[in-house]
């Protein structure tokens, strides 16, 4: 129930900070670009994983009986695969990330136009290896909601990809790192491009999760029960928070988002300044019509009077 709590609290704040950094994303036009599409396809993966972790224990779960029970199995296994398609939808953006970052490094921060490769890699794959998935689950362990793992063949079609796109984004981030201190040792590297290079290393270093440093660590720990929980706690109540902290580097302290988003809040304080200041001059030039007139009515009654009393 601890686990259960936790991973359910960052799905929740991961799904409310992954569509407020989309929706900045999208709103701003000056934001469009290669590497914030790619980003926003990371935020969908994050957004459609949580999703999909939550519909799946509100099906499986949602009767205090086994699996097998439920009243309807074909939904039930369809959740399951709506969930293991995310998932590894999930780890191939991480993926796609790691190599737009290594490609833009390796052409000197020259733009990587070829979007669709990456559509590819991050939609197209997994739907490959969910589509064999299915396919094995028939064919060799058609047994209960889909839920348990006793035939090895599917389990490995679901998670070997998985386990090879965290191998060779730890090698990119590896690689990465790598290239940055190269280039920040070179004496032929000016101010600008060295100011550049150290920026992009600082996002590196923060990204550290996003290259799968955190999760190299149990990819040999699978077989092990001994450390079967530890990695449940892991995968499920720490991983959960991971959308949160995607969005947050990606987006929240990102000085083009920032930037724009001051431009805009500047924008909007100045339209309602101009408006109010419009708003009093019309009233400060009423008020000051209405005396005018006031007084030349004054004017002329006193004339008439002082008329009126020379006649008598």
């Amino acid at each position: 129930m601890v686990v259960k709590t936790l991973y359910t609290l960052g799905h929740s704040l991961s799904l409310i900070a992954l569509i407020t950094g989309s929706t900045i994303l999208c709103l701003f036009r000056k934001l469009h670009c290669t590497r914030n599409f790619i980003h926003l396809n990371l935020f969908l993966s994050f957004i459609l994983r949580a999703v999909a972790t939550l519909v799946k224990d509100a099906v499986i779960f949602s009767h205090n009986t086994d699996c097998t029970e439920q009243p309807s199995l074909i939904g039930c296994k369809a959740s399951l695969v709506i969930f293991n398609y995310f998932i590894m939808a999930n780890f191939f953006w991480l993926l796609v990330e790691g190599l737009y970052l290594h490609t833009l490094l390796m052409v000197i921060f020259s733009e990587n136009r070829h979007f669709i490769i990456y559509l590819l890699i991050g939609w197209g794959i997994p739907t490959v290896f969910v589509i064999a998935w299915v396919i094995t689950r028939i064919y060799l362990e058609d047994t209960g909601c889909w839920e348990r793992n006793d035939n090895p063949i599917p389990y490995r079609v679901i998670n070997g990809p998985i386990i090879f796109s965290i191998i060779v984004n730890f090698i990119l981030f590896i690689n990465i790192i790598r290239i940055l201190v190269q280039k920040l040792r070179c004496p032929d590297v000016g101010g600008n491009d060295q100011s550049q290079y150290r920026r992009l290393a600082k996002s590196t270093l923060l990204l550290i999760p996003l290259f799968g440093v955190n999760y190299v660590i149990f990819v040999y720990l699978n077989e092990n029960e001994a450390m079967e929980n530890y990695k449940i706690i892991f995968d499920l109540a720490i991983g959960s928070f991971q959308g949160l902290v995607v969005a947050i580097l990606y987006c929240f302290l990102n000085s083009e988002v920032q930037s724009e988003l001051k431009r805009t809040w500047r924008s909007v304080c100045l339209t309602y300044l101009s408006r109010e200041y419009r708003l009093h001059s019309s009233s400060l030039s009423q008020n000051g019509s209405e005396g005018t007139s006031q007084f030349h009515r004054k004017s002329r009654a006193q004339s008439f009077l002082q008329t009126e009393t020379t006649v008598l």
